[in-house]
């Protein structure tokens, strides 16, 4: 039986099943906080359990998960109780990151522990949980819905900033990574997005750059916006038939223009809004 999900427009994600990691701080967080304003089941994952309880209190009926994305002993378990939760799912985001070193460093200064670490949680992280969720994701997509993977991505994944090594190559491997996830799932529904929310008013940010003026950066909760009209068109385009488009949409044409946002052929792209690290 197929279940009901409300994606008449980018605003409504009613009974749509999603989970994010990096849920308590930042844009992980504002996305928690977004998805379920728009009426989704959301589950988040994050690694400090007193962060945890305490964003879970302050977003009843969301559900909470301690885990390390760079831990590959985490991973099946966190799996295991995303789908248990929320009993299947249809929208992932990827948002757990690690800059590396901090201070950022140059290549030549960076030891092999901080890059390791960049590469096991914004690339080894995402591959392995996305790896373990397939199944959920894949099942929600021939119900007829489609599903959507979100990997957040940063303009350092295409551009060569010093001192940002062990980040942009990191992000560069995702952002490659998304593209042939992509190439090789979007004929079963699954869709998958790289998007850069753009420089955020956010802890991690002010790791990196701590002398940056806080009121030119935008700010996650517009970011997580943004996002969430991306996921809303993603899930719209990935409906099995022409039919079912146009029964989920009452304005065809308005949400084409919603789907160019990532390309409605290749729905992968390097920005949302601002395109700065």
């Amino acid at each position: 039986m197929t279940r009901h999900r409300d994606i008449d427009s980018p605003q409504h994600l009613d009974g749509v099943r999603a989970a994010v990691t990096g849920g308590t701080s930042g844009l992980g967080l504002a996305l928690v906080g977004e998805l379920q304003r728009r009426g989704a089941r959301v589950a988040f994952v994050a690694r400090t359990s007193g962060r945890v309880e305490a964003v879970a209190r302050a977003h009843p009926g969301t559900y909470g998960i301690v885990g390390d994305l760079a831990r590959k002993e985490d991973i099946h378990r966190i799996a295991l109780q995303i789908v248990g939760n929320l009993g299947g799912l249809e929208v992932l985001v990827n948002g757990a990151s690690s800059l590396g070193p901090t201070p950022l460093a140059l290549l030549g200064d960076t030891e092999c522990e901080d890059f390791e670490l960049a590469l096991a949680t914004n690339v080894l992280g995402p591959f392995r949980l996305t790896k373990a969720l397939l199944g959920s994701l894949t099942a929600s997509a021939r119900e007829g819905g489609g599903s959507v993977v979100l990997n957040i991505s940063s303009d350092a994944a295409v551009n060569a900033y010093p001192q940002w090594g062990a980040y942009g190559a990191s992000k560069a491997a995702l952002h490659h990574m998304s593209r042939i996830w992509n190439e090789e799932l979007a004929a079963e529904g699954v869709r998958f997005l790289s998007l850069d929310p753009g420089d955020m008013d956010t802890p991690m940010h002010a790791l990196a750059v701590p002398d940056a003026d806080r009121a030119t950066l935008k700010r996650p909760e517009i970011a997580a916006r943004e996002l969430g009209d991306a996921i809303a068109a993603a899930l719209l385009g990935s409906l099995r038939t022409p039919s079912m488009r146009r029964a989920a949409s009452p304005n065809p044409s308005a949400e084409a223009a919603r789907l160019a946002i990532g390309s409605q052929a290749s729905p992968v792209s390097t920005a949302v809004g601002e395109t700065r690290r």
